[in-house]
């Protein structure tokens, strides 16, 4: 599965307003619980419950905030730019500035690791990262996004 088959350009969010972990993930999740048909604030407190085990922020300024909801019908995806970056805990203690949302049905745990470790694979790409960060607006991020998909 590529990431542009479930990345919409709605959920792609090119400057977060955000400045710390649980508003970027309430900014993140607004579009996302649209598409999905969610309840937002479900979302979020399930993304939040996941930050709890442990930060999805996997360093290098990059983060992935990920969950599973029961009732949701399909996988969902959201994608956010923050310019100054947010402390996200990271495991580098980095800030984060690409940031990958993704929520999925409770059931579906083989295709959760497989985009999660496609992502991840992807950022280690530093021209990729640097390319993405440099973006100006969704159209850019979902451009840069469908090469680097078709290349893996």
């Amino acid at each position: 599965m590529k990431i542009l088959d479930v990345l919409q350009k709605e959920a792609v969010l090119v400057n977060l307003k955000s400045r710390d972990k649980k508003s970027v993930i309430e900014e993140l999740a607004m579009p996302v619980a649209r598409i999905a048909n969610i309840n937002h604030d479900d979302l979020v407190r399930v993304l939040m419950e996941r930050e709890r085990l442990g930060s999805t922020g996997i360093g290098g300024g990059i983060a992935i905030p990920h969950g599973k909801i029961k009732e949701l019908e399909s996988l969902a995806m959201g994608f956010g730019l923050s310019r100054k970056g947010v402390d996200f805990e990271s495991m580098d203690g980095r800030p984060a500035h690409i940031f990958f949302l993704m929520i999925t049905p409770e059931n579906s745990t083989g295709l959760h690791l497989n985009l999660l470790a496609r992502i991840a694979r992807i950022l280690k790409n530093e021209p990729f990262k640097d390319r993405l960060s440099n973006a100006v607006d969704s159209d850019e991020i979902f451009n840069i996004i469908r090469e680097e998909d078709e290349t893996f």
